[in-house]
Order: C-alpha cells, then structure tokens, then sequence
C-alpha cells in the first residue's frame, strides 16, 4: 500500500480524531460543483497510489468516468460483476472502457463456493435480497477495497433523501476514506455534463430506467419518481450494502410474516400493488388495473413501456380484454368472499380458453379449502393474510381434492357421470 499524507494515515487501531477534523476541513475546502478537484486532491494528495474508483456502470456513471479519464485513466476502476446485470449494462462497460480510454477496469466476481452454497439456483434475490447483494457486492468489494486506503462512489445527495446530506469526502467505519466527487450534482448537472462531453447513454436510461443494478432487481421508474424508486421496487431496501458507513442506516430485512405472496412453494415480497384513484394510467407501473379502468383507459396502457397487471373482480368480462391478455405481467382474479365462486369461472377462462401463460393470482377472501381448487383453475400464486391458511401453506398441509363435480383440463371425469354424456371444457 502506498504511503499517503499522514494525516490521513489508515489507523490499525481506534479512529484518529484529529484525522475526523482533518476530513471535516477538507469538505469546507471545496467549492459544490468541483468534481475534478476532488478527486484530484484524493488521488494525487490525500492517496496517491492508494485509492481505487468503484462504478457500477450505470445511468449516470460516465460522468464520474470521465472525470476519472481527465485525472489519471490508469486508476483502477473496480466493477461488481455480480453475474446478474442487464447485458446492456455488460456492453456498456466495454463502451466507457474504449471512449474514455480506461485502461484499468477490473471486474469483481462472486466467491464460487458462496454462490453454490448459498445461491445454487440463482433465485436468491427473490427471496432474501439483502443476502443476494452481501455475496454477490459487498463481500467481493471488502476483499479488494480493504487493499486501498481509499475509494471513491458515484453517489449524489439527489438520488434518495437518505443520501440528502452526503459530503464530498467521508471516513468510513473502518477509517478509509470515501470520496464523493458527484455529491453536490443535481439531476440537471448530470444531464448537462454528459451533454457537454458527448458522452453516451447507458443503452436503458432512454427506456426509464434512471438507476440501474442488477436486472432482477430494476425497474424502470416513472416521471416525478425517486430516481432510485426502481430499485428493489416493492422491498423495505435502498442500498445495496456497500454505503451503509455514512448514514448508518440498513432497512430492516422484511420479516417472513410480512410477505404475503405464496408462489413457488415459499413466501415472497410483493412487488404489486393495487390501482389507486389517483394513479396516472400511463404512469403507474407493478400496478393491478380493474378491467374497466383499463378498458377506460386503454390507449394509455398499451402505450405505457411499464409492467402493468390486470385485476378480474366479479361481474367483470375477461372476454373484453382477451385481445391485450399478454400486455399483463400479472393478473388478480379477486374473491371478495368465500361463497362467490365467479372467480374460478374467470380464471378458467383466462388459463384454458385464451391461454394466458403468465403469474396468476388469487387476491381477496382466500383461505385454506379454497386453495387445491384455485390452483387446478390455473391460478399460481396466492395473496394470504388468513393466519390457519398461511400455517398450512408453510407446512404444505392442504387437503386434497379427490373427488370434483366439474372436469378442468383434459381428460378429468367428474365424480358421479360417465365420460362420453359430458364434454369436457364447457362454459355455459
């Protein structure tokens, strides 16, 4: 490691106070908007030789890069391959790389024996995101980062309002320094310095997306949104992991009694929700739309890049919407209570007459006998707050359907009838 200023020394023991001063200065040295500054005084005064950039190749990263590229392109530029990026992101790498003449960009993978212990079907995103982002980011960066005496993020104050109050340097818990040179960037500033520099665009910003990670866990945002509203749309989660030593603050994982979601044999986090009155139709996204609304505002929908679903209450026809079925990532077929049944009827249509492949849910009154029934209807995923019901899903403790009166699908003969007086698939 190479030496650097002494007062800015890494300790091996307890944080050096006067070092804490020393960082307090330094952020009082700088004028707001003096990205280059920073990180010059970082690489060549604070560390020299001692510092490393860490990007993760994102909507706004080129700003931070070409920064990079103007004080020194032989700094190494540390990114999180994390296995599971858009590919778009993967080419963006090689783009920055070759414009901006980086010629140290090193990709940081998993541990193997991490990711086959603990994420051997690649699924562990949906279920535990906070563990996901610990073995696939914030372990393989320790490893590296604990090599350098310093590093420096793309982080600004306007992205969340948790990050509102972020400074151009900090010290982090473990006493390395933390550089922020893009800290006092507004969303303007960005779009202007890239607009100035001619640099290119992240191949998914022009699609919405205007915080991109890891593609299971981005979602384009609408306008007004929090830039970072797209990530881990639907969790109690805003960080990945790596920035917690500034604010101090990790939301708590999602206890398992808060999920409501069963599908695939577990429960998830939900990352739909229900239509609001007040949602904008061509804004709203991970959104269950009543057919009539839909139907209202159909134009606005189909015109909308964003994943909607769709919402059957009772008394509604999926036949008026059979035309846009795969414009739906997601459909609600809702039971407002035990004894109305039209729910089945609609989700038979769905599955069996116009063949729907997607998520199909029950929402509203579900509860434990309903559930073997829904599910030889079509419906896979279940919205369960019924505490009896929600044991016997986590025990896999239904009871079985042995006998039915109505046939579903081929080649079933309901109980009491002879195959050839009945025809299989009738909707009357």
């Amino acid at each position: 490691m190479a030496t650097a200023n002494p007062m800015f020394t890494v300790a091996e023991a307890k944080p050096d106070k006067l070092r804490s001063l020393g960082i307090i200065a330094l952020n009082g040295m700088f004028d707001e908007m003096d990205a280059e500054g920073v990180l010059r005084q970082a690489a060549e005064e604070l560390l020299p030789g001692d510092l490393a950039i860490v990007s993760s190749f994102g909507a706004d990263s080129a700003v931070l890069l070409h920064v990079v590229s103007k004080v020194n392109p032989d700094l190494p530029v540390l990114f999180l391959e994390t296995g599971k990026h858009f590919p778009e992101t993967l080419a963006y790498v090689e783009t920055l790389k070759q414009q901006l003449g980086l010629t140290n960009v090193l990709a940081l993978h998993p541990d193997s024996g991490d990711i086959e212990r603990f994420d051997p079907n690649g699924n562990l995103w949906e279920t535990d995101p906070d563990s996901c982002c610990h073995i696939r980011k914030t372990e393989p960066l320790e490893k590296v980062v604990s090599g350098y005496g310093g590093w420096v993020t793309g982080r600004k104050r306007f992205q969340t309002s948790d990050r509102g109050v972020l400074p151009h340097f900090e010290l982090t818990s473990d006493d390395r320094i933390k550089v922020n040179p893009l800290a006092y960037f507004t969303h303007a500033d960005i779009e202007a310095y890239k607009a100035e520099h001619g640099l290119p665009e992240h191949p998914l910003y022009a699609e919405g997306y205007k915080s991109i990670g890891c593609a299971p866990c981005t979602s384009a945002v609408a306008e007004g949104e929090d830039p970072r509203a797209g990530r881990w749309r639907g969790l109690n989660k805003q960080e990945c992991g790596i920035h917690f030593d500034f604010n101090g603050k990790i939301a708590a994982p999602m206890s398992q009694s808060e999920k409501t979601l069963f599908k695939d044999g577990e429960f998830k986090a939900d990352p739909w929700r229900a239509w609001a009155e007040d949602d904008v139709p061509g804004d709203v996204r991970y959104t269950h739309v009543p057919v009539t609304v839909f139907l209202e505002n159909r134009d606005a929908f189909l015109a909308s890049p964003h994943p909607i679903g769709l919402q059957v209450d009772p008394g509604e026809k999926v036949e008026d919407v059979a035309e846009d079925l795969d414009r739906f990532s997601s459909i609600a077929i809702n039971f407002p209570k035990f004894t109305d049944g039209r729910g089945y009827s609609s989700a038979r249509l769905v599955r069996e007459r116009y063949g729907y492949e997607g998520e199909m849910r029950a929402v509203g009154d579900v509860l434990t006998d309903q559930i073997p029934f829904m599910r030889r209807c079509g419906i896979n995923a279940f919205i369960v707050t019924h505490k009896p019901t929600r044991e016997a899903l986590e025990k896999d403790a239904l009871a079985a359907v042995s006998h039915y009166y109505q046939p579903v699908g081929l080649g079933e003969v309901p109980a009491g009838t002879r195959p050839f007086l009945r025809r299989n698939g009738s909707y009357t």
